[in-house]
């Protein structure tokens, strides 16, 4: 399986790809420089951070293995939950907020204690968009806060969500100016790259594309990666072929009826469970809707 592999660099939006990148020790650098950019404010950056158990966050993958957590401490207490999801969920912001408390109730103290929390940080890399248009095309970085709606004022600064829309950052390398833009680029194109940009010779990216290339990986590794790999993209095909599938299922009913009625009962069958199909896969109902034509009563009764 290992010559299926036709990518120089691992793609970081598998499982294995992000862990090797953002989830190891020896590479705690690279996520330490991505917050920094992520953050870009002189009066927070990051020195180091300690990694903490993911797992304790509750359930470590989503739906089909669909997201990728790393948990860590720096050194002033903040505390970041850094996350990739392929895949939009149906219930991803409330599952965003869930994973804020265990990091909120690990900061108790036994005996007398005054309430007094870090900061908490929860990053999500997306690859996928917000759906009905809940950001503007052009906006692909969203920091959200508890805030008064009187007026807007931030009413508790030490809750960060962070999300970013990988599927909207469009630049190419040689529009390229910030740290930002530099690791915004190379996360959503590395697996396209056959060398390294020119624009990305800071030391932190020759870092990165000397652990990224997959040629360096011992036997396990690659099998590792491999699996990783195929998981991928067993999922991202996963809608067009349920889909496709129920929409030829309901076809071909059609057909053999010999029956414009039946032809239409056999594509509200295949239509529905392509439907049902995609529920049970965590899809998001507004997808399913757009993917379907059904009504959110009809996917719900489902």
């Amino acid at each position: 399986m290992a010559n299926d592999i036709k990518e120089k660099y691992i793609n970081p939006y598998t499982d294995f790809g992000f862990k090797k990148l953002f989830g190891t020790e020896m590479n705690k650098d690279l996520l330490v420089s991505f917050l920094n950019a992520l953050f870009n404010d002189s009066t927070r950056e990051i020195e180091d951070v300690q990694y903490l158990n993911s797992e304790n966050l509750g359930e470590g993958y989503g739906d089909r293995r669909s997201i990728f957590d790393v948990y860590c401490i720096a050194k002033d207490g903040s505390r970041f939950i850094v996350e990739m999801q392929k895949a939009e969920q149906t219930y991803f912001k409330d599952r965003s907020l869930y994973y804020t408390t265990t990091p909120i109730r690990q900061q108790a103290k036994k005996g007398k204690w005054d309430y007094r929390l870090d900061n908490i940080y929860t990053v999500g890399i997306l690859n996928f968009e917000f759906p009905n248009g809940e950001y503007p095309a052009d906006n692909y970085r969203h920091e959200i806060k508890l805030k008064d709606n009187e007026d807007n004022h931030v009413f508790y600064d030490k809750l960060t969500f962070i999300y970013l829309e990988m599927p909207k950052f469009v630049k190419k390398e040689d529009e390229l100016e910030t740290m930002m833009d530099k690791w915004m680029f190379v996360l959503h194109n590395l697996y396209r790259l056959l060398e390294r940009p020119k624009a990305l010779q800071d030391r932190i990216f020759q870092k990165l594309f000397e652990q990224a290339e997959i040629a360096k990986y011992n036997e396990v590794e690659r099998r590792q990666y491999e699996e990783s790999l195929k998981e991928y993209w067993d999922y991202t095909s996963t809608l067009d072929t349920a889909f496709n599938k129920g929409e030829l299922k309901g076809l071909e009913k059609g057909r053999k009826e010999g029956l414009a009625q039946g032809r239409e009962e056999g594509l509200a069958q295949g239509i529905s469970e392509v439907a049902r199909n995609l529920k049970v896969m965590g899809v998001g109902i507004d997808n399913i809707i757009k993917a379907t034509g059904l009504t959110a009563k009809e996917i719900e009764a489902l």
